[in-house]
This record gives C-alpha cells, sequence and structure tokens, in this order.
C-alpha cells in the first residue's frame, strides 16, 4: 500500500503535532529518507527512525537546514531516545547496475526492514516510496514536516558524512572529506589528475567523460 500526502492540510502544524496527528490512524510510526543521492562517488544512505509519542527532541529539522555540529550532537539524542532506528546503505556497485533511484529505494527498504520493531506505517521524504510491506506514504518536504523523517534524514547525513571522511583517509587524493563525493570544482579536478578509483560511481561519469573526449 503506497500514498502521499503533504504539508498542505495545515503549514503551521509543527514537525512533532504533524507525527501526533498521523498517529490516529497508524499507532507505530516511522519516518524515512536517504542521502546521497547526488554525490559522484560513494554508497547512498537512508535511515528509519521510529520516535516515542511522547517525547520531543529540542531542534530536530531537515537535516538540510542545520549546522554539521548541530547535526552530529542530534544524531546522538536520537539515537538514544528513538524507540528503534536503523541506518542502511546500497553500494556504489548497486548504484550502477540498478541506477540511483532504485538504489535510494532499496536502501530505504533495508532501514525499515532493519528496524526492531515494525511500524504501522512509513512516511517517506519525497514523491516516491520504496516496496514495503506495511502502508508506505510520500511526503514532500517530508524532512520539514515530520519529526520522524526529519529524525531519519539526520542519522543518514551524518552516517554517510561520517562515511566520506573514512573514504578521505583511505582515498586521500580526492578530498572526500571536504565535498562528501559532491560535484564540486574541486573533486572534478582531482577526477582530473587521479581517474576514477573503486568508490566512484561509474554511472555518473559516464557523460563528463564523454564530454572531455570531444574537446
Amino acid at each position: 500500500m503506497a500514498g502521499s500526502l503533504s504539508k498542505g492540510r495545515n503549514d503551521t502544524v509543527d514537525l512533532f503535532e504533524y507525527d501526533k496527528s498521523v498517529r490516529n490512524e497508524y499507532a507505530v510510526i516511522c519516518g524515512i529518507d536517504e542521502a546521497g543521492r547526488g554525490p559522484l562517488a560513494g554508497d547512498v544512505y537512508a535511515a528509519a527512525v521510529i520516535l516515542p509519542d511522547d517525547v520531543i527532541i529540542d531542534g530536530i529539522n531537515d537535516s538540510k537546514k542545520l549546522t554539521e555540529k548541530k547535526r552530529e550532537a542530534l544524531f546522538d539524542v536520537i539515537c538514544e531516545k528513538a524507540v528503534s532506528y536503523c541506518i542502511a546503505t546500497a553500494s556504489v556497485e548497486e548504484i550502477d547496475n540498478i541506477n540511483i533511484l532504485n538504489a535510494a529505494m532499496l536502501a530505504m527498504k533495508r532501514a525499515c526492514e532493519g528496524l526492531s520493531v515494525k511500524p504501522d506505517a512509513a512516511f517517506i521524504d519525497g514523491n516516491k516510496t520504496p516496496e514495503l510491506d506495511i502502508p508506505a506514504f510520500s511526503v514532500i518536504k517530508g524532512d520539514a514536516t515530520s519529526a520522524s523523517i526529519a529524525a531519519a534524514s539526520i542519522l543518514a547525513k551524518v552516517a554517510r558524512d561520517r562515511y566520506m571522511k573514512e573514504l578521505a583517509e583511505k582515498y586521500p587524493q580526492y578530498c572526500f572529506d571536504k565535498h562528501k563525493g559532491y560535484g564540486t570544482k574541486l573533486h572534478y579536478e582531482m577526477l582530473d589528475k587521479f581517474g576514477a578509483s573503486d568508490i566512484h560511481r561509474k554511472s555518473f561519469l559516464v557523460k563528463y567523460y564523454n564530454e572531455k573526449n570531444k574537446q
């Protein structure tokens, strides 16, 4: 079962009030979000989070609106307070084989299925949902709408940033700690100098190399 929900019912409802409202129909809900669909390198990450219905975590918001320091602090609080959470990935090889959208959906599915408590419904950031055996609802701008989705966005973002910093130690020439794998000027300069590594998404580089070969 899949559906779509938007924030339109009341733009002033805060993130925790939104979750409270959907618990009237689904007692146990999880929020799901991903991080790392756009980069040229590295796995795509996803997180699923079930928050208690009686806890409000100050500062939870869309991870993109928070500083790195704030995300790091909230990561620990969310992990401590959550009823259950799971962080999952889809590999570079899977991204190249099944495309980034399907890989992101796969990571989300793995995150949801990895929860120690089975939710009654899942609320997913964006306009698509992974194939789950529970009701699944896409929520446009979900990470700025639902506390559960926002919490998932923070876990996914922080976990992936930590992973890219680890890759920076293994592949120091690409400066992954600075750009997290995104297609920045610095990253392309390093690609031109050193070529692609085994952690680069080859499917993402086809157009770039085709254009370079025409020059």
